[in-house]
């Protein structure tokens, strides 16, 4: 079997090549770091399993400034496996200059290399002409035309890379001068007793750049004998070697370009210039905030006010209304069981139907996001976002995980690891799923649908909220010990607008929404039977029959957890305050719990979770409910996530904490205020009160936890000096 690493920058259509080329089902985004985890699948329709294509992550350098560099180049160098037989470097040949300076520090490990040229209509576009035989003869190895998104041209490249190892096609030695190849070729002869067959010049180069990762693994006493060499070459040039190197690389990278790039005039716009005059207006420092609002109103307005709430009203008021009647008719005739009827119809149908029911909605959802991030804009998103995070701590970087999430939490958490900075990265794992999700869509929906005649506004409203929070955290979580740091340079490559692929769109849409679908089908199933079960029974098990929860084993959990939630609203809502606990497991069981607890499925017009809710609580007890869920702890696997970016389950531990009072404290402070506005006021206003002063002191304090510490100091002194 031969592998073969595809290696690229971001945005060059690499993993769109790795789909057509494998088969697979990946995501392709408009963002880097959109492969951090290494992913692979088999040539199709090549000698079945012959071929194994690895994707790396979209990378500029092999330099190791960034997770995703590290982990492209321990591949490559195979340190921690067998590295690649052959390199596959995908190329935009729209923006060919870039991808030279990638595409020489592969040609520097000295391997087997296929070069693919991908993108060729979008650079004849741009009036751009690539001579791919003179590029051969340049490099001495195989080149390859493509238009990834289209497929053309991809069914070559399983031979190529065939051909790559058995002939051992690897590319000529890119010249970069005489000091500094002679540097080189001195550095290699040291270097030859310690390091692996083939990477001496690879390695010298980076012995000469001062790369720390290599010139520690080297040892002191191999480092001295380079450093000669490294001094007179520094001497000769004027500077350091690091700049040397890459001077060097970006003249021989001018040079290859002018030899192998014919520009002639179109007559037509180019896609950059077009791209340009978009976001003159999209990234307008005075409109591209408000603009962004705007579109993401109108992608809630189609999901939960229009198309969306559609197909969800069809699937509560008809699809779950005759389900629930069919079978409670069918059971009735067969004389069914009372416990195994109401497990069947008020357990499993009313819990799994009241999550399903919001699928349209979620598909719409997933539908205009993918089209937003397809066509460019989430990309802009990012960029636009940065500048307003910096002033937080932040970077524009910890959007893209934040994008991420609007999906689901887990990979939003996953995406993190994009972030160079440590504490940054650790902050932004935290803080992410405070976005919401698709599971939290539900409630929303539910809250907005109840109360406030499905505006989409409540929507936008939890996503700007979850934005505030975030910004919010990033200032107070950077005052604790461990956390501390400074924002990460934040460098992303825009792509050019262009339309969205049907078929990248759709996979996407459909790879999210089985996603969904499947949970609802397993955890939300699993979960709605027991919740059935604990409401139906009491703690002797004796059952109470399909229309009593009061007295049930559940009743007594949510009446013992309600003095929690009395400041909130909730306190003498138990079922509320047993789905939220529920909502631990998925957020989508927050429904699936309250359609078992609240649900009438007997009803004439169906089961219809909104009218129940609104019948059961007033609007601001459901708007602090629905604050509570939105910002306190994810599910479970969300949970997991954010335990293998933080490393330790004790520092999971106070994330989850940290979340969940800070739920808590927002929780309270929305309903006592809701309330105050409403003409009502209460004892709990009080602690809204403090609560608002303590997030407070955190945000504007310079040392909070510092003086928290010297004042309980202070106290036990005088407790001392006292006794």
């Amino acid at each position: 079997m031969i592998t073969a690493a595809l290696i690229g920058n971001p945005n060059s259509g690499k993993t769109t090549v790795f789909n057509k080329l494998t088969g697979s089902v990946q995501h392709v985004g408009n963002w880097p770091g959109v492969t951090v985890d290494r992913k692979q699948g088999f040539v199709r329709n090549f000698n079945e399993e012959s071929i194994l294509v690895v994707d790396l992550p979209g990378i500029y350098s092999l330099s190791p400034y960034s997770p995703e560099e590290i982990v492209s180049r321990d591949y490559l160098l195979g340190n921690n496996e067998a590295k690649p037989d052959v390199a596959i470097n995908i190329i935009d040949a729209s923006n060919i200059e870039r991808a030279i300076y990638l595409m020489m520090q592969v040609v520097d490990l000295g391997m087997p290399m296929v070069i693919v040229l991908n993108m060729v209509d979008v650079a004849e576009k741009n009036g751009m002409r690539i001579n791919k035989d003179k590029l051969e003869e340049i490099l001495g190895i195989e080149v390859l035309e493509t238009v990834g998104v289209k497929g053309e041209g991809i069914t070559a490249i399983g031979a190529a890379i065939k051909r790559a190892h058995e002939e051992n096609k690897v590319p000529k030695k890119i010249a970069y001068g005489t000091d500094i190849e002679s540097a080189v070729e001195k550095i290699s002869e040291v270097l030859k007793p310690v390091v692996k067959e083939g990477f001496e010049r690879w390695t010298a180069i980076k012995v000469i750049e001062n790369d720390r990762m290599i010139v520690d693994d080297l040892g002191e006493e191999t480092v001295a004998q380079c450093k000669p060499f490294v001094d007179e070459l520094c001497r000769k040039s004027g500077t350091d070697g690091l700049e040397t190197v890459a001077t060097a690389r970006y003249d021989a990278a001018e040079k290859i370009k002018t030899q192998v790039i014919t520009f002639y005039d179109t007559g037509k716009e180019t896609e950059s210039k077009k791209s340009d005059k978009i976001d003159n207006v999209l990234l307008n420092k005075w409109v591209a905030i408000p603009i962004f609002i705007v579109v993401m109103y109108l992608v809630y307005f189609v999901s939960i006010q229009t198309i969306g709430t559609m197909g969800t009203d069809w699937i509560n008021d008809t699809l779950t209304a005759d389900l629930s009647d069919a079978v409670s008719t069918w059971c009735e005739d067969n004389e069914v069981a009372d416990a195994l009827s109401g497990l069947v119809v008020d357990g499993i149908i009313s819990g799994v139907m009241a999550v399903i029911g919001f699928l349209p909605q979620i598909i719409v959802l997933f539908l205009c996001l993918a089209i937003l991030e397809e066509c460019g804009y989430m990309a802009r998103v990012a960029y636009m976002l940065d500048r307003v995070f910096y002033h937080f701590g932040l970077s524009g970087k910890n959007v893209i995980p934040m994008v991420i999430g609007v999906g689901c939490g887990v990979p939003g958490i996953m995406g993190t690891r994009t972030i160079e900075d440590e504490q940054n990265r650790r902050i932004s794992a935290m803080t992410t799923t405070f976005m919401p999700c698709s599971a939290k869509l539900p409630i929303i929906t539910c809250v907005a649908a109840a109360f406030f005649h499905d505006s989409a506004i409540v929507a936008l409203a939890m996503y700007l909220l979850g934005i505030i929070v975030i910004l919010m955290s990033g200032v107070i979580l950077k005052k604790f010990s461990g956390l501390t740091g400074k924002p990460s340079p934040f460098v992303m490559e825009l792509p050019v607008y262009h339309i969205p692929t049907c078929r990248n769109v759709l996979l996407d849409t459909a790879q999210k929404s089985w996603a969904f679908v499947r949970k609802a089908g397993t955890l939300i199933l699993l979960s709605a039977v027991l919740i059935w079960a604990l409401s139906s029974y009491d703690w002797g098990l004796s059952y109470l029959g399909s229309n009593t929860t009061e007295g049930s084993a559940l009743s007594d959990i949510g009446h013992a957890l309600n003095p929690i939630f009395a400041w909130s609203g909730f306190g003498d809502h138990w079922e509320i305050t047993v789905a939220s606990i529920t909502g631990l497991l998925a957020k989508e069981n927050l429904l699936g719990t309250l359609a078992v607890l609240l649900g009438d499925p007997g009803d004439a017009e169906g089961f219809i979770t909104a009218d129940a809710l609104a019948a059961y609580c007033s609007s601001n007890t459901a708007m602090a409910f629905l604050v509570f869920n939105c910002i306190c702890a994810p599910c479970f696997a969300a949970i997991g996530a954010m335990h293998r970016e933080l490393g330790t389950w004790k520092d999971t531990g106070y994330a989850v904490a940290y979340q969940c009072i800070l739920a808590w404290g927002l929780s309270i402070v929305t309903y006592q205020f809701l309330e105050l506005f409403g003409g009502e006021v209460h004892a709990g206003i009080i602690v809204a009160i403090l609560v608002i002063i303590a997030i407070g002191y955190f945000l504007f304090a310079k040392d909070p936890v510092g003086a928290i510490k010297r004042r309980a100091k202070s106290l036990e002194r005088k407790e001392g000096d006292a006794a």
